[in-house]
């Protein structure tokens, strides 16, 4: 049976349970022993958003496909990392998915962003869309760079979550370039001189009060996306231990990637398999019920994760991370600095102050819907992953 048609039912009984182990399970910057916290290693997998393919939801474009199978892997990988960053952005990292518990009115709103209908923030209609002006048509296959475009597109238009999103190219964060996009012009005089602002938007972590827009800087929470290759048609092993120590940090959204035309959503590691969900399962689409609440059992992965060998993974990765606030990027910056001394960890990207004089113009790196016509994402942002910088020793 093609694994792409197996349903959730025939799945659920053909995973391996966790190997007993005293290495550390490591899932998005949380650390687990297997021996004494199995239970809260599965529910933390369990509360993560597990997005599949789907079948026989509204035409995407209104004459397009009505499922996904067999070309929406990175698609749905793509949504399980941002949906990772809104879990965060809106519930905490600390949010538990408990079946038949009810929810917030928060997780159904972020949920809904990914529901398979045209007006949903990131739905597959909306990326399949927004795709086509990189380059891809509706059910070409993406990569990780490809994907981490549309979605930075797409979250333009999410004024609730408010994310400030950027992604590294040339193997190259540059601190001054995020700091820009994620801070305003604050302080200011004022409330009139200050920008029309959501109750729920955070200043550098502290809650909106009386007077606090004259003394802080706005801060967006950011969503950092970093597209690499990691060697030519195998990832270099120079990498590996780097790599690992991205899913320890407690901003880590994990890795998009996979092997050639299957993706994979990797959100930790153990010794030396990477953990990861896996879109390639069929589901029906969901639609409301009538009471209108959403079922969402089967966005949640019920069953313990699929592991594979680090050294089977393929070289062309994204990796994400998630700020909310300055003094989290700031933390952030210093891991990836002491990261850098740690031996045997060869740096898989360079992280900078301030803009290296052979990079690009920085309003071109960081398109605004206003400055993304297609000349310019041609030039500066090739939707081709074979055409990544090789990295090597």
């Amino acid at each position: 049976m093609d694994a792409a048609t197996l349903t959730y039912d025939t799945l659920r009984f053909e995973y391996e349970d966790f190997p007993e182990t005293k290495e550390p399970v490591w899932i998005l910057g949380r650390k687990y022993s297997v021996f004494t916290e199995k239970e809260e290693i599965l529910l933390d997998v369990t509360s993560r958003l597990w997005f599949t393919y789907r079948k026989n939801f509204p035409a995407i474009g209104g004459t397009g496909p009505t499922s996904d199978t067999g070309w929406g892997c990175m698609l749905r990988c793509g949504q399980m990392i941002f949906a990772q960053a809104l879990v965060c952005r809106h519930l905490g990292r600390d949010w538990r998915w408990i079946k038949g518990k009810r929810q917030m009115d928060n997780y159904f709103n972020v949920l809904n962003a990914f529901i398979d209908k045209k007006d949903s923030y990131y739905s597959i209609h909306q990326i399949a869309q927004m795709g086509v002006g990189e380059g891809k048509s509706i059910g070409q296959w993406y990569g990780p760079n490809t994907v981490a475009q549309v979605l930075k597109k797409l979250a333009t238009f999410d004024t609730w979550s408010s994310l400030a999103v950027h992604i590294a190219m040339d193997n190259t964060v540059v601190m001054e370039e995020i700091r820009r996009l994620c801070q305003s012009n604050l302080p200011c005089a004022g409330a009139a001189a200050c920008p029309a602002l959501e109750s729920d938007v955070l200043y550098n972590g502290y809650p909106e009060e009386p007077g606090v827009r004259d003394r802080l800087v706005l801060w967006k929470p950011l969503v950092l996306l970093i597209p690499l290759r990691l060697g030519l048609t195998e990832i270099n092993e120079a990498y590996i231990e780097t790599l690992k120590h991205c899913f320890m940090m407690p901003q880590s959204l994990g890795v998009i990637g996979g092997k050639p035309n299957s993706a994979h959503y990797f959100i930790g590691y153990v010794g030396e398999e990477l953990i990861y969900l896996d879109p390639h399962t069929t589901q029906p689409a969901v639609e409301p019920g009538d009471s209108g609440c959403l079922p969402d059992e089967s966005f949640h992965c019920q069953h313990p994760p699929c592991r594979m060998s680090i050294a089977e993974l393929d070289p062309s990765i994204a990796v994400g991370f998630f700020c909310n606030t300055e003094a989290d990027f700031n933390d952030w910056c210093q891991q990836i600095k002491k990261l850098a001394l740690v031996r045997g960890a060869l740096p898989m990207f360079e992280l900078v102050e301030r803009q290296p004089s052979h990079f690009s113009n920085p309003d071109v790196l960081n398109l605004t819907p206003d400055s993304s016509d297609a000349d310019r994402l041609e030039r500066f942002f090739d939707s081709e992953d074979e055409d990544f910088e090789i990295l090597s020793l």
